[in-house]
């Protein structure tokens, strides 16, 4: 299964729309996680029109009719491997510990907030932030993932988006 992953959109800001190489990816995918930061309802809309089903948890700027239709954190399984989604994973110091903590029978989780991708890994257990696909502060590139599920395993991957 290929799982399409976005965080930070901040969705509608002016003119800002996802990068068509994001569209594109997303539309590809089986399922689409997004790790908070969507903003309004009407944009998680927009994101679901792109195709496969969105699943998403809320984040700090998201407008209050979001927050209420969304979670502050999921856990879910697929094909054998448990993901937890959160929108702020807190401060980097101790946050795979801490994300372990809160997600205990997950194998990796995934969160946004940081804007910047990254992947750590420890004694099994992953965390994964794809970054924003279209604020990318001070990261090098606006991004997103994809985590390929498969034989009870996942495997994230970053794509750079300019």
């Amino acid at each position: 299964m290929i799982v399409a992953v976005i965080a930070d959109t901040h969705l509608p800001r002016g003119s800002r729309r996802l990068p068509a190489a994001c569209v594109e990816a997303i539309a590809a995918a089986d399922l689409l996680l997004h790790a908070g930061d969507v903003s309004t309802a009407s944009a998680l809309a927009e994101i679901r029109s792109i195709g496969p089903p969105v699943e998403a948890v809320s984040g700090n700027v998201d407008d209050a009719e979001l927050r209420r239709e969304l979670p502050a954190r999921l856990e879910l399984t697929i094909e054998g491997v448990t993901l937890g989604v959160i929108h702020d994973a807190g401060a980097a110091r101790g946050r795979l510990a801490r994300m372990h903590r809160l997600f205990p029978r997950a194998d990796a989780v995934i969160f946004g907030h940081t804007h910047s991708p990254g992947l750590l890994a420890e004694r099994g257990f992953q965390l994964f932030n794809p970054g924003s696909p279209t604020e990318r502060r001070r990261a090098p590139h606006r991004a997103m993932g994809v985590a390929e599920v498969e034989d009870g395993r996942v495997t994230f991957r970053h794509i750079a988006l300019d």
